[in-house]
């Protein structure tokens, strides 16, 4: 499956926190260069691509060898969250009901 996210943190900044996000998972780093890095590991294998976009944003995007919305990639979500709760501090997870 392939996700997509855009972000106001660097790359840097996206490329740290998905290897802090992705240890905790147990996830195994097999790919290691400035732009992209590939995780391996029980739930899967995790390929995750940065790029600057136009501007000050920068574009992450995560492909996982699942199928439908498996455990690896609900934790991709997890992931942009917690992106999400980087760049601004003052944000909340709320549940729609």
């Amino acid at each position: 499956m392939r996700h997509f996210y855009r972000t106001q943190l660097s790359s840097d900044e996206v490329l740290a926190g998905a290897d802090d996000f992705f240890a905790r998972l147990t996830l195994e780093r097999t790919v290691n260069s400035h732009r992209a890095r590939s995780y391996v590991g029980k739930l899967g294998n995790l390929r995750l691509k940065v790029e600057k976009e136009g501007g000050h944003y920068t574009f992450v995007e995560v492909s996982t060898d699942q199928t439908g919305e498996s455990r690896l990639d609900r934790n991709v979500k997890r992931f942009f969250v917690e992106l999400r709760s980087k760049a601004d501090p003052r944000h909340r997870l709320r549940a729609a009901y």
